[in-house]
């Protein structure tokens, strides 16, 4: 499953430690952000809950980029 969140990121280096992040999250299968567009598209592995990986994505993005915001 795929889902797109829109983030708030100040520029694209902080946007590429943020993918960088987001894949090594358990059961994330995939992640690419968009710097210019300020999204974030994230594939889920199979019966993962996106709700739950996605607080740990955030949590994991906070530690390398700590102004960063995913909208949940």
């Amino acid at each position: 499953m795929k889902k797109t969140y829109k983030i708030d990121v100040d520029c694209a280096n902080c946007a590429n430690k943020m993918e960088e992040a987001a894949k090594k999250t358990p059961g994330v299968k995939d992640a690419t952000v968009n710097f210019m567009a300020l999204k974030m598209i994230v594939e889920f592995e199979d019966g993962r809950e996106p709700g739950a990986v996605m607080q740990e994505v955030l949590k994991n993005c906070k530690k390398v980029e700590d102004d960063c915001e995913i909208f949940l």
